[in-house]
Formats: C-alpha cells, structure tokens, sequence
C-alpha cells in the first residue's frame, strides 16, 4: 500500500512567482488527505492531476489565510461538480463558523455533507481512526491557535509461514497466530508457537506535519522517530529575532528538533518569499541533520514499508 506526500505549496504568508501557499497531499492507499489549503490550492491539484472529489480528508492547521483561503473555493467546485460523498474537516475553532457564513450570503447549498471537526490545539490527542490510521493533533507555538497532525500506520499482522503451519488449524487460529498471539489447546497449553510459524510485520510508516511555530522541543516525545518529519523554516538563522518575533523557526532550528527527535527524514518548507534561492536554507539544516529535503512543490516523497 502506498504512503506518499505530495507538496501542493511551500511558500509563507506572501506567495512568489514559483511557490503556492502552504498544502499538501497525503495519500495512503486509495485514501486522499489534504492537509491545508492556501490560496490557489485547488489549481495545483489540476496541475499534477489529482482528482480533488477523491479526497475524504482536509486537516487544517489554523486560521491564518496562507492555510486556508483556498479552501471556500474547493468545496465550491466539489460543489458544482455534485459531490455527494461526505467530506471529514478537522481544523480550530472558527473555521465551521467562518464557511457556513460564505455558502450563506453565496446561496451555496452543498450537495454532500460536510463533517466538521473542531480540534483542540492545546493538546496532543486522537482526532480520527479507521482501519488503517490514525491521527493526533500536534500542539504548536503560533501566533494564533494552531496545530500540527501526526498521522501513523496501525500495526499490521505478521506474516504466516505457510509450509510451517499445521494442517489442523482453523481459520480463527490462524487469525490470532497473525496478530501475534500463540495458538493454545484446551488445558491451555501452547500447541503452535507464534514465532515459529510467522515472520515480522510490514513497518507500520508514520508522517508528522508541524505547521507554524517556533522552536518548540515539548513535542518531541510526540513526533520521536518519525518516518517523515515536516517543519516550517520560515528564515535562515541569521533571522533567528524575526523568527521568533513571528512565532516561526529558522532551518537551522528545523533540523535541531529532528535530530533531537531521531526521526529518519526531513522536510522543510514555509520558506519566506526573500528567498528566491532556497540552496541555503537546505544547507543550513543538512549541516545538522544530513536527511533533509526541500518541500518542492510538485515533488512526492514516498515512504516505504
């Protein structure tokens, strides 16, 4: 099953001539998640031609514009092009509030329903599960209230030895041999060893999304050994004053909190539009923590099992 990150925008509160607002897409399996949706988000789904009515997820971070604004005009197409599936949206208080007001003076009626979730930004806690995933909320340092998302594989079965297993075996024995358990006779004694006729599961992969905030080392129990690791860095350390004046972290300051979380990859983005060469706020955070890669939009980061 795949698990793979496609970033849809990478730029900070004002957009330049080759990078969108802030929005990326996480598809695990045939399940589509957006996560923000800057100005211009959906014309960057067309262009790497994702179908916007496949996805049953939007997660959004907070309330300031460079996350959200385009989402009104994403609906309002699933809108015009009769959307029936429903729709799960997670994000902070106000954001219910501030859509019903648009469709109302719009006249929308929306043909599919949406399922608002107001989330907590305050704390780390599980915001949705199915059979597959789930998803806890990430605590940030912002501005306003904000919030990152970390999303995680449930642990998968191990795998049976087929020439290993016994011909008696029933059908819910071998279920329980799957999920780890040894297979027991009446007197509860074990009659199959689970290690003797399975093999380890597929990795369970994991992605955390840390979205505006400043340096911030109380989630890194949270987000520790990560598969993939997203992190705002806004600035270059030389603006380590602006980043912190604006509630931002710096390359440098990205790369530290991954190092110190033991997560396998990186990925930065957020950058600010006085960067029009963004080499040196890669370096600054490989000179701390070698695997890391810029958010270049179009770009898919697969992550493998």
């Amino acid at each position: 099953m795949d698990f793979e990150l496609k970033i849809l925008g990478s730029s900070s509160a004002t957009p330049s001539f080759d990078r969108h607002h802030t929005a990326q897409l996480l598809a695990i399996g045939n399940q589509l998640n957006l996560i923000d949706c800057g100005e211009g988000t959906q014309m960057q789904l067309m262009r790497y031609k994702v179908k916007h009515q496949r996805i049953c997820n939007i997660f959004i971070s907070h309330l300031h514009g460079d996350h959200y604004f385009g989402l009104p005009g994403l609906l309002s197409t699933m809108h015009l092009q009769q959307r029936t599936a429903p729709l799960n949206l997670f994000g902070p208080k106000g954001l219910a509030e501030i859509l019903t007001l648009q469709f109302k003076y719009a006249g929308t009626q929306l043909p599919y329903k949406i399922n608002f979730h107001e989330v907590d930004t305050t704390v780390c806690r599980k915001i949705f599960e199915d059979k597959t995933i789930t998803v806890h909320t990430l605590p940030m340092q912002h501005r306003i209230n904000c919030c990152g998302y970390l999303f995680k594989e449930k642990q998968k079965p191990r795998h049976l030895l087929k020439s290993k297993l016994p011909a008696f075996l029933t059908p819910p024995q071998l279920v329980r041999l799957k999920w780890g358990e040894d297979v027991l006779d009446e007197a509860g004694q074990v009659l199959v060893r689970n290690v003797e006729v399975t093999t380890e599961p597929k990795h369970s992969r994991s992605y955390a999304y840390c979205s505006d905030t400043k340096y911030k080392e109380d989630i890194l129990p949270m987000i520790k050994g990560v598969d993939l690791l997203y992190h705002e860095s806004t600035f270059l350390s030389d603006m380590t004053q602006r980043a912190d004046y604006t509630f931002h972290s710096t390359a440098q300051q990205a790369a530290t909190l991954a190092l110190k979380a033991q997560v396998k990859r990186l990925l930065i983005g957020h950058f600010s539009a006085r960067y029009k060469d963004l080499t040196p706020l890669l370096a600054e955070a490989q000179a701390v923590f070698p695997n890391t890669n810029l958010a270049v939009e179009g770009k898919t980061i697969s992550v493998l099992e």
